[in-house]
């Protein structure tokens, strides 16, 4: 549903929701503590104190979502914030400014192209209230505990709006958040020039993973993937040579050509696969450095034995820190043609379950869910 409103008037959003009743676009949204997601009728939103409101332009279907809408162990936390619209990588307009917002950072305004930064801290614990955000002990994710963007309209703080630059296309912009996370593996790991790195699991984070350890320095880039194919090939088109698919052999034996060289100066682990773990080690170098970045489900068994003599180290990456968006969003205006290579799929909200079957069974690279505005 479009909405007939002024950009930037706040009073023709409130006279919008009055006229439309309380239900007035489609969302897609976790309702239940368990397995499923609906597609129903959502309040529209409008942008508190310091919030804006953004059209969105384009959602990316994620790991994270998957595992919300099968409803997972580690996600069972959302139950308190049920029912919510969910989806975190999104791109959007901004087309109106809550109370405020246009004080708190004057070069955003209405139209601007933005991508959403969405973990939103609190403002009120020790880190925050000293300026350390990115150490916030209570934040809440957009899409996650907080409605996101699959929805036509979300509104969300204006502080994690991070602008576009000209140029920049709202479809690659819904990559930001994906490639912030993949940067801070990239980080996390020390990557070098003349490094030789592993990366496990070709999704979108092992795509900017390996794009990222290229722009390193890295010597080389080894991608591995199991029954990936179409993932695989998104990675040949930008460039990599060196991708695997060790589906129906050894995850040891398919790495024994590149092992022969020398083991890896970094594994970096993006899969949340737990029968990739062990492997990794192996194929890790002495004084090597393991990155996980996957969420896994259930505990993982590690030879910390084998860990200890050889002298590696094992580093969680998760978020990146506020400070990393503008360097990704240089990248991403810098690379936007190779970038659009990562996504594969575009579909319209209302046929949104079927880009979580293309994501859920890997026949895809990136899919993009788009609201469909009928203007």
């Amino acid at each position: 549903m479009d909405i007939p409103l002024t950009y930037g008037d706040t009073a023709a959003i409130a006279n919008f929701q009055r006229a439309s009743g309380p239900h007035a676009m489609q969302a897609l949204r976790k309702t239940e503590p368990s397995h499923g997601l609906t597609l129903t009728q959502a309040d529209m939103p409008a942008p508190g104190p310091g919030e804006v409101l953004l059209r969105v332009h384009s959602a990316g279907v994620c790991g994270t979502d998957l595992h919300i809408a099968e409803w997972t162990r580690s996600y069972h936390f959302l139950t308190p914030a049920l029912p919510v619209t969910i989806g975190h990588e999104f791109s959007g307009e901004i087309a109106a400014l809550g109370e405020g917002a246009g004080n708190l950072a004057p070069g955003l305004t209405v139209g601007q192209m933005v991508a959403v930064r969405p973990s939103v801290t609190c403002g009120r614990c020790a880190a925050c209230t000293s300026g350390n955000f990115d150490g916030c002990t209570t934040r809440r994710g957009i899409g996650v505990l907080r409605n996101g963007g699959f929805a036509p309209w979300a509104a969300v703080p204006l502080r994690n709006c991070v602008p576009v630059p000209a140029g920049v296309q709202g479809d690659v912009a819904a990559l930001a958040e994906p490639l912030t996370v993949s940067h801070e593996a990239v980080r996390t790991a020390g990557v070098r020039p003349g490094h030789r790195v592993l990366v496990l699991g070709p999704g979108n984070i092992g795509q900017g993973i390996a794009l990222f350890a290229r722009a390193a320095g890295a010597a080389q880039v080894v991608v591995a993937g199991h029954g990936d194919a179409p993932r695989l090939a998104v990675l040949r088109a930008m460039g990599f040579d060196d991708v695997l698919d060790f589906e129906g052999s050894d995850m040891d034996a398919a790495l024994a050509p590149y092992l022969a060289r020398g083991r890896f100066d970094a594994v970096i682990e993006a899969t949340g696969a737990a029968a990739v773990i062990a492997p990794a080690l192996r194929a890790l170098k002495v004084h090597g450095v393991l990155v996980i970045t996957g969420i896994h489900a259930a505990p993982v068994p590690i030879d910390l034995t084998a860990l200890v003599r050889n002298h590696q180290e094992l580093r969680g990456s998760y978020r990146a820190p506020e400070s990393a968006w503008p360097e990704v969003v240089r990248f991403m205006q810098e690379h936007q043609p190779l970038l659009r290579q990562m996504i594969t799929h575009r579909v319209p909200l209302s046929r949104a379950e079927e880009g979580f079957a293309l994501a859920r069974a890997r026949h895809a690279s990136k899919v993009l869910v788009q609201p469909e505005h009928q203007a």
